[in-house]
């Protein structure tokens, strides 16, 4: 009985990491086919391409104006990320410390944006964002990725926020401190790791969301993904290869971002904190 069960849990465990890797290799290969048509001057029937080149690069800056596009990106980008942590951190320290009724139905309608397929919400958003004029610019595409990452960072804040012992706010109040002074000096400090983690979630978020953006961005207000799925489907002809390229640029200009947050954010602070007790 032991070696069946022994046997029965090797093929499990074989079958398991056999699907991941499948999984893995479909995903680096994927990735590696776009790379290389990139820098492909002509790739037809064959394993490599018959040379390389770095034109398409130059040709997918210059016809899709990536120049515009990664500025209006990163304005969107920090717009929305420093708005979420100026509004979800001092709503989850409400949320955190104050029972108040109805509490729970308010908690649950924070899990509704990010439960419901973007999509679903965000044909009714578009439309009351037009109808006030704001759809096509740069604010209504902001707007539009707050409702999500708002209630993100909520939610990701309150149990590192109710990891804080009370009495460590108390005992700052009675030294005179008032609750900005305790928020700034005391808190902040305390939560930092939580909110750059926060905040480096709603960064990638927000680069990665096209449907919202797609909804109620116009031609000024695009960002770098709502750019590439114009540039894939729009009408005319264009060539593979500097579609491609343009991929890379938009999957590149992630990578950086977490390189650059990760530099400051240690993912496994997230766990500690987790674990960590309030002191007695």
């Amino acid at each position: 009985m032991i070696r069946g069960k022994s046997l029965s849990e090797r093929l499990w465990a074989a079958a398991v990491w056999s699907l991941i890797g499948f999984f893995i290799l479909n995903l680096f290969g994927l990735i590696a086919t776009v790379v290389t048509s990139s820098f492909a001057t002509r790739w037809l029937g064959t394993w490599l391409p018959a040379g390389w080149t770095t034109r398409w690069y130059t040709a997918a800056w210059t016809e899709f104006q990536l120049d515009d596009v990664m500025v209006v990106t990163f304005q969107i980008v920090f717009l929305v990320v420093a708005l979420s942590g100026l509004i979800g951190v001092p709503a989850a320290y409400a949320m955190a410390r104050r029972d108040f009724p109805g509490k729970r139905l308010v908690m649950l309608l924070f899990l509704l944006p990010l439960l419901v397929p973007p999509i679903t919400f965000g044909i009714p958003l578009a439309t009351v964002l037009y109808r006030t004029g704001l759809a096509g610019s740069m604010s209504g595409v902001v707007i539009a990725n707050l409702v999500p990452t708002v209630p993100f960072v909520i939610l990701v804040m309150i149990p590192f926020i109710e990891q804080v012992d009370p009495r460590i706010e108390a005992a700052a109040r009675v030294f005179g401190a008032g609750t900005f002074q305790l928020f700034r000096h005391v808190l902040l400090p305390i939560l930092a790791p939580g909110v750059l983690a926060a905040l480096l979630l709603v960064l990638v978020r927000t680069i990665a969301m096209f449907e919202l953006t797609f909804l109620t961005a116009g031609p000024t207000s695009q960002t770098l993904v709502v750019a590439l799925y114009y540039a894939v489907f729009a009408a005319g002809v264009r060539s593979v290869q500097s579609i491609d390229a343009m991929a890379v640029i938009y999957m590149v200009t992630t990578l950086v971002w977490l390189v650059i947050a990760l530099r400051f954010v240690n993912p496994t602070q997230i766990v500690a904190r987790a674990k960590q007790q309030p002191a007695e």
